[in-house]
């Protein structure tokens, strides 16, 4: 037993390994003036412990610009100078790090600026004006974000308007023409509620290169329904992979082969919702109870409860049975790890409930092979004929 946990465990790290890697970094440059709130900001799109008190390392040699990388996310800042007064070297060492990235892979540039201004300073400068000009210059989307506007009765705040007016005068080359309003962190004493924040992220997968949306949809944590749209697209692929693989019927004693696009399926879903190595490990095998007999066990098990499959053990797997059973185990593991991420289980104290894992993995499986054919065909498959239910078995 020990052995074929080890066989999973090492199994599914290379295909963790392999997922983080697939779905790079998303990289955002963020600049403003000290006491604006920018890590509030941050932290409350991407985690609580994202922005760092560390200072990274340079984007380039003696460059004043730090790039910390968390995950699939990297903050591009300021260390040692102040925006405002320090334009001038700031702007400088931005474009040459710009010029030298171009030549990089995708996730080595950076995608998109959020220039933030606190929404209640009243002033805008036309030094900050020439700021916005300059990182368009560049290339590089800018999102004017006011900081800390209170609202009220769906009303902001009056001081926050005529900024934002200001700005818009100014007829900057700015994502939308005009400023968003944002209260990052909400306000208990004060009754203030936290807003905006997703209308900032939507913003930022506009003018993001899509190359780099699956690393926003992992990096940022308030859009859960991103997560699962972008888990479901990577079900879906897995399922049609599953199927291609059992195209010609595989004998059973070979099913193991289809363990490795199942295990690179759940170490993806796992990096989307930002579930650790070893936490994601656990749980699959609690969930799965994959780690015996290099999978055959599981795959015997479970497979018998797909529609169709029938007398297929001993015998051979087509392309319907190994495209439900594996849409199936996805589906059963986008459940799992939703609900892990909001706390709802997963823990004993401080202890992995391995048993209550098993069950909702379990019960979730059960429900969609229940549903079979039907649900591939309507979850947003590519090519819905090939999982046609006369074709499964």
């Amino acid at each position: 037993m020990a052995g074929s946990t080890d066989w999973f465990r090492d199994s599914f790290r290379t295909e963790y390994e392999k997922q983080n890697a697939a779905i790079g970094r998303f990289n955002l440059a963020i600049f403003g003036k000290t006491g604006v709130g920018k890590s509030t900001l941050i932290n409350a799109i991407f985690g609580e412990e994202v922005a760092r008190t560390g200072i990274g390392e340079p984007v380039t040699r003696g460059s004043h610009l730090y790039l910390d990388k968390i995950g699939h996310l990297g903050i591009v800042d300021t260390q040692g100078l102040e925006v405002g007064k320090d334009n001038k070297a700031i702007l400088s060492d931005l474009d040459k790090a710009m010029t030298q990235m171009r030549r990089l892979p995708l996730s080595e540039q950076i995608h998109v600026a959020w220039y933030c201004l606190r929404g209640m300073d009243r002033r805008f400068e036309e030094a900050e004006a020439d700021f916005i000009r300059r990182l368009d210059d560049m290339g590089l989307p800018v999102i004017v974000v006011l900081t800390q506007v209170p609202m009220r009765n769906g009303h902001y705040h009056p001081d926050a308007v005529l900024l934002a007016e200001q700005i818009i005068a100014k007829r900057l080359p700015i994502v939308a023409e005009r400023p968003f309003m944002t209260y990052a962190k909400a306000d208990e004493f004060a009754g203030q509620p936290a807003y905006g924040l997703k209308e900032l992220l939507d913003a930022t997968f506009r003018v993001a290169p899509e190359g780099v949306h699956g690393a926003l949809v992992s990096a940022q944590e308030i859009d859960h329904a991103r997560k699962a749209q972008e888990a479901n697209k990577y079900i879906t692929t897995a399922a049609a992979s599953a199927a291609a693989a059992a195209a010609t019927p595989i004998p059973f004693s070979s099913a193991a082969l289809l363990v490795p696009i199942q295990l690179a399926m759940m170490s993806r879903i796992a990096q989307i919702y930002k579930i650790k190595f070893e936490r994601a490990a656990l749980m699959a095998i609690a969930s799965t109870t994959a780690a015996t007999q290099l999978g055959r066990a599981t795959f015997t098990s479970l497979i018998k409860l797909v529609p169709g499959a029938g007398t297929v053990v001993g015998g051979v797997i087509g392309a319907g049975v190994a495209s439900t059973f594996t849409y199936a185990m996805g589906q059963a593991w986008l459940t799992l790890c939703e609900r892990v991420v909001k706390g709802k289980l997963g823990t004993a104290g401080t202890v992995m409930d391995n048993e209550q894992i098993h069950q909702v993995f379990m019960e979730e499986f059960r429900k969609r092979i229940k549903m079979g054919p039907k649900a591939l065909r309507t979850g947003s498959q590519p090519d819905p004929n090939l999982l046609d239910s006369r074709k499964l078995g």
